[in-house]
């Protein structure tokens, strides 16, 4: 009896299908180009939705008319996206800087600055050979991107575990049949977890994934703290103030993308005069796993 294919194919599936890595396969979804589904905050895609998207018979999903080209916008919403991060979330507020926030997810941020819904992404993403941060994906923005990169922090992320570690996980491979909080699609650490994970020879099935994904660095914390997860990866600065215990793995970069023009404009001038002081230097030693020295420092500058 033959058995018939899923009707719902997972991101790495998809990703199979198509030839390409897992992150091109969130980066259509972030924009919208691919048909798909989220169900208890996973992707997945309906086969036969995606074979008619694949041979034509199909068009894409319509794009959200509320995010119209940057040839037809006349200007840049001046909102900071991205990627959650404590020390930035905290900067924004107490340097009087005035700008909404719509935190969800790396690739969402750069998905929102390509549409012009954002002035600013706070992003870290991983270099597929895990050797960097955040400068492919910028770059294939293209020559045109009209942005600049903008060091934010090095932060050190790790696994968050309850006080005294009682489940004993030591590194990535522990995670094997432990319950994970896991992030959302768009959400730098998710990608670098998968890669953590697929270099410790684990697969999605391996681990049990909890049913709602975290979408901040406290959500992770949270739901170590509560019980629901055995471990996330996650910050020490959302690990400390919950009283959990923290397994380093990887320093990472924080950076934000800034349009050109804003860079100028007295918002964001206000939090990067803010981000000099001394009390942002002393809030990112209280948070812990933060190294800005060269916070401020221009990364990549496209015209």
């Amino acid at each position: 009896m033959t058995v018939p294919p899923p009707a719902f194919l997972t991101v790495r599936e998809l990703a199979e299908l198509l030839r390409v890595k897992e992150r091109k396969v969130y980066q259509l979804v972030a924009d919208g180009e691919v048909p798909c589904r989220r169900v208890t905050g996973k992707l997945l895609f309906p086969r036969q939705e995606i074979e008619a998207w694949i041979t034509g018979e199909a068009s894409a999903p319509p794009a959200t008319p509320s995010a119209p080209s940057p040839s037809v916008l006349p200007g840049r919403a001046g909102i900071v996206a991205g990627s959650h991060d404590p020390l930035l979330d905290w900067a924004l507020r107490e340097s009087g800087a005035g700008l909404p926030t719509l935190f969800d997810g790396s690739l969402d941020g750069i998905a929102r600055f390509e549409k012009r819904e954002a002035s600013v992404a706070g992003i870290h993403i991983p270099e597929e050979d895990g050797a960097g941060w955040n400068l492919s994906a910028v770059h294939a923005l293209g020559p045109a991107r009209d942005a600049v990169l903008i060091s934010w922090a090095i932060r050190s992320r790790g696994l968050i575990v309850a006080p005294g570690n009682p489940r004993a996980i030591g590194g990535i491979a522990d995670l094997a049949g432990k319950a994970v909080a896991q992030r959302q699609a768009h959400a730098g650490s998710q990608l670098l977890l998968e890669q953590l994970m697929v270099r410790a020879g684990l697969t999605e099935s391996d681990v049990n994934w909890l049913d709602s994904p975290a979408r901040t660095e406290t959500d992770v914390a949270e739901a170590v703290r509560a019980g629901r997860a055995d471990a996330g990866l996650g910050l020490v600065a959302a690990a400390v103030p919950h009283g959990l215990d923290f397994i380093p793995l990887v320093e990472e970069r924080f950076d934000l993308l800034v349009c050109r023009k804003f860079y100028f404009e007295p918002p964001f001038q206000a939090l990067l005069a803010f981000a000099s002081g001394q009390a942002f230097r002393a809030r990112a030693a209280e948070l812990g796993g933060y190294d800005v020295a060269e916070c401020g420092r221009v990364r990549d500058n496209a015209p």
